[in-house]
């Protein structure tokens, strides 16, 4: 499978995907600079976290501008992949990929560590190698992860299965103690009505090996790779 990790001036995020998928998974990854706009090599793009152009404005509104995001907005169209973890959620609500916004976290911390998130969907492309209602201990690193959407948007989110991860305890109960920022019903990741566009704010990249506490992220990465071995198969 070919894999593509964006960088746009101030992600740093990209260095830890960039391995995960090539050294713990040996999957063939090249880095594609934000002013790149020819995605045909690959089937599946990264947007990784960071700070894409310092934050400046808010999260991701300069960086939906890049040349870039015409071609990841194509490529979504034509039905790959495309992976937006934190700061690439963020551009990909502001580019319209995905529905509602990223806010400023509601206690307005800045907070990186350990969450557990409860599986709502088995049936994308992200998820189909975990159990539903299956808990993850996935590592979150934001001050802007509040996810918000009017009441309709939040409404058909729910009605169709869009709401991917939640936030929860170990136990896999949604409560308001297990929310690390103030987003609405407890999102913590969403995908696009095609269910190829996945946002989601934890980082399973920092969960991929046991040396770093948990790998439990790699749930999502083996499920990429084999929703694409079965529309590929050898």
């Amino acid at each position: 499978m070919r894999f593509g990790v964006v960088r746009f001036p101030g992600t740093w995020s990209d260095l830890d995907c960039f391995h995960v998928l090539s050294e713990v998974y040996g999957q063939e990854v090249r880095y594609v600079w934000h002013r790149e706009t020819d995605l045909s090599d690959l089937d599946c793009v990264i947007l990784p976290g960071g700070f894409s152009y310092g934050d400046y404005l808010r999260p991701g509104a300069i960086a939906r501008f890049s040349p870039v995001m015409a071609a990841v907005a194509d490529f979504a169209a034509a039905g790959k992949l495309v992976l937006g973890i934190c700061n690439g959620f963020q551009i990909l609500c502001e580019a319209g990929l995905l529905p509602g916004a990223l806010l400023r976290n509601n206690h307005l911390q800045f907070r990186c560590q350990w969450v557990y998130l409860r599986v709502e969907n088995v049936e994308t492309p992200f998820t189909l190698s975990c159990v539903q209602g299956q808990v993850l201990k996935i590592p979150i690193s934001h001050g802007d992860g509040n996810y918000f959407a009017d009441p309709e948007t939040l409404a058909e989110l729910e009605r169709t299965g869009r709401v991917v991860f939640r936030y929860a305890t170990p136990a896999g109960e949604v409560t308001p103690e297990a929310n690390p920022n103030g987003s609405l019903n407890n999102i913590a990741g969403i995908i696009n009505r095609a269910g190829n566009v996945l946002g989601m704010m934890p980082h399973p990249e920092r969960a991929s090996e046991e040396v770093l506490g948990s790998a439990d992220g790699r749930y999502i990465w083996d499920s990429i790779i084999r929703w694409a071995d079965g529309r590929h198969p050898a």
